[in-house]
């Protein structure tokens, strides 16, 4: 008896400590996931603000123009589909708007802390060390801003 006592409690101790990995696990992949589909959004911000006509750029006012770009006579795709936020699990976004109202960026509306805090690519440096997902920006930076940097940064 003493025996199955001591052969459930162990089991219990090695299902919490499966359950904790098993969490900590997920949360990585969604990290992951986030990270993927952050930079999704962002480079079709920026391709949709690169392909503008004309010399007056402008920042897209939906996702839907994303889908589907209407200021050409065929079809132009800057985003496959909309996708949700892996964290969160909606399909909305916290969007960074500019002056006259179009999207530059998004990030998730997740205050949770984030199991990644350093390690990332160039392009996202600045997210090291952030305490939530909500500042995780993926702010687009066109090719004329991102010369701009280089050029003060030297």
């Amino acid at each position: 008896m003493l025996f199955l006592l001591f052969l459930i409690a162990s089991l219990g101790v090695a299902m919490a400590a499966l359950g904790t990995l098993w969490h900590t696990q997920a949360q990585r992949e969604k990290e992951a996931e986030l990270l993927f589909i952050g930079d999704q959004y962002r480079q079709a911000i920026e391709r949709y603000y690169r392909l503008t006509p004309g010399t007056a750029k402008q920042y897209p006012p939906s996702f839907d123009v994303l889908l589907l770009d209407p200021r050409f006579p065929t079809t132009v795709r800057h985003l496959r589909r909309l996708y949700r936020d892996p964290i969160t699990g909606s399909e909305q976004w916290g969007l960074e708007k500019t002056a006259d109202g179009g999207i530059s960026g998004v990030h998730s509306l997740s205050d949770k802390e984030p199991r990644k805090k350093s390690g990332f690519s160039a392009v996202y440096a600045d997210f090291e060390g952030k305490t939530k997902y909500a500042d995780w920006i993926f702010k687009a930076m066109p090719l004329e801003d991102a010369a701009n940097a280089g050029a003060r940064a030297r």
